[in-house]
C-alpha cells in the first residue's frame, strides 16, 4: 500500500525519502491504473517530477540552514490530485506547503445534469470497486485517485455532496468545509472547498495547512451525538441505513461517541426545493431563505444539546452509469450546503454488492476540527470502519 501523506512528507523532510523518487512512483502507478479507472483528464507529469525537484533543492539548501520558527513544508513531496482542469486556483496553500500536483481529476461533463461519474480523458470514471457502478460527484475522479492508492491526497469542492457522496462510495475520507471558512467562487454560497484522503490523518495534515488550525490530539471522548436515519424527509435504503448504524455501534463500544436523545426529535424540512431556488436564476429565493431559517433553528437547536449529529452519507449503494434515476443522492447531505455546517463521511463497512457505504458526520459551524479529531479516533479505536481502501493499482 502507498505511503501516507504524513509518511511521505515525513520522509523527505528528513532526507530518507527523495520527492523526485515519491512523484515519479505515483506517476507511474496513474500511467499502470488509469485507462482502467479514468480518474484524470490531465497529468502533469514534467512539471510534477519538476516541481518535485524543486522541493528536494529547497530541502537541500535548508539542511545547513538554522531552524526557522514553524515546520519547513510539512507536505514536502506529497503528490497531490486537484479537482478540474482548474482546480490548481484553490491549490495554493498545499503548494506552498510542499505539495506537488501530479493532474487535474475528472467531474461530470456539461449536459449530464445529476449525473454522478465523471469524465476522464480516456472515457467515463468508473468506481474503483466495481467497473459497472459511479463512484459519484462531482469529485469523481478525486475519489477514485485517493481510493485507488493513486495519491493519498485529491482536492475537492462540494455544493450539495460533491465530496462526500464519492468519499462513501469510494470507500475514503470525505471533508467538507463550514460555508465561508475557506474561499469559493460559489455565488450562492451553497459551495465550500474539501478534501478526500485515504485517512483521517492525512485530512488534517491538509486541514492545518489551508486553515492554518492545528487538529488537537486531546479530544475529550466520548463525544455526544444524535442519530438520525432519514433528518426527517429523506427516505433511504434499509442497507445504507444499516450499515452506517453499525458503524456508529462500532464507535459507541470504542468509546469514541456517546449517543444521546434530543428533547425533540431532530425533522428538518426538505432542504431540495430551496437548495435549487438558490441555484436557479430568476427563481424566489423568499422560500429558500424561509427553509433555510427554519432548519437554522432546528440543527441550532440539537447542536444545544449534542456535539456530533450522525446519519448515512447516502440514500442508496453506488448506482449505474446510466444514474439515479428520480433519486436524489444528495439527500442526506445537501442539507449542510444550505445551513453551512461542516460535514465529513468516514468508511462505513461494504454493501451486499461489494460497494463501500459511508458515515456522515456533522458538527457546529467552524469545528472541522472536532470532526477530524473524532474521525482519527475511530481509525485507531475501530479500525474496520476505514478499512475500505483499495490496493496500490
Amino acid at each position: 500500500m502507498p505511503l501516507s501523506a504524513g509518511e511521505i512528507a515525513a520522509g523527505v523532510r528528513a532526507r530518507e525519502l527523495r520527492a523526485v523518487d515519491v512523484v515519479a512512483a505515483a506517476l507511474e502507478r496513474i500511467e499502470r491504473a488509469d485507462p482502467e479507472l479514468c480518474a484524470f483528464v490531465e497529468v502533469w507529469h514534467e512539471e510534477a517530477l519538476r516541481r518535485a525537484g524543486e522541493v528536494d533543492a529547497r530541502l537541500g539548501r535548508r539542511a545547513v540552514d538554522v531552524p526557522r520558527k514553524g515546520e519547513a513544508l510539512p507536505l514536502a513531496g506529497v503528490p497531490i490530485a486537484v479537482k478540474g482542469r482548474h482546480g490548481l486556483r484553490a491549490a495554493g496553500p498545499l503548494l506552498a506547503a510542499g505539495c506537488v500536483a501530479v493532474g487535474a481529476t475528472s467531474v461530470p461533463g456539461p449536459g449530464t445534469p445529476w449525473q454522478t461519474w465523471g469524465l476522464g480523458a480516456r472515457g467515463r470514471t468508473v468506481n474503483p470497486w466495481r467497473a459497472d457502478r459511479t463512484p459519484g460527484g462531482s469529485s469523481a475522479g478525486a475519489a477514485v485517485a485517493v481510493a485507488a492508492g493513486l495519491v493519498p491526497l485529491a482536492t475537492g469542492s462540494d455544493g450539495a455532496g460533491s465530496v462526500r457522496i464519492p468519499a462513501a462510495w469510494c470507500g475514503v475520507t470525505g471533508l467538507k468545509t463550514t460555508a465561508g471558512r475557506l474561499p469559493s467562487a460559489d455565488r450562492t454560497g451553497l459551495a465550500a472547498q474539501g478534501v478526500l484522503a485515504r485517512s483521517a490523518s492525512d485530512a488534517a495534515s491538509w486541514w492545518r495547512v489551508v486553515a492554518e488550525e492545528p487538529v488537537p490530539t486531546g479530544t475529550p471522548l466520548p463525544v455526544t451525538a444524535v442519530w438520525s436515519s432519514d433528518l426527517g424527509f429523506a427516505g433511504p435504503d434499509p442497507e445504507p441505513v444499516a450499515l452506517a448504524r453499525a458503524a456508529v455501534e462500532r464507535l459507541v463500544a470504542a468509546g469514541v461517541v456517546r449517543l444521546v436523545r434530543p428533547r425533540v426529535p431532530l425533522r428538518l424540512l426538505d432542504p431540495g426545493p430551496a437548495w435549487l431556488a438558490l441555484r436557479t436564476r430568476g427563481a424566489d429565493p423568499d422560500e429558500a431563505h424561509r427553509v433555510r431559517a427554519e432548519n437554522d433553528r432546528r440543527l441550532a437547536g440539537l447542536f444545544a444539546e449534542a456535539e456530533l449529529l450522525l446519519t448515512p452519507t447516502t440514500p442508496t449503494a453506488p448506482h449505474g452509469h446510466d444514474g439515479p434515476g428520480d433519486r436524489y443522492s444528495t439527500s442526506l447531505t445537501w442539507a449542510f450546503n444550505l445551513s453551512g455546517h461542516p460535514a465529513l463521511s468516514l468508511p462505513a463497512g461494504f454493501g451486499a454488492d461489494g460497494c463501500p457505504a459511508g458515515l456522515h458526520l456533522v458538527a457546529p459551524h467552524g469545528r472541522e476540527a472536532l470532526l477530524l479529531a473524532v474521525a482519527r479516533e475511530a481509525e485507531v479505536r475501530a479500525p474496520g470502519l476505514t478499512a475500505a481502501l483499495a490496493d496500490d493499482g
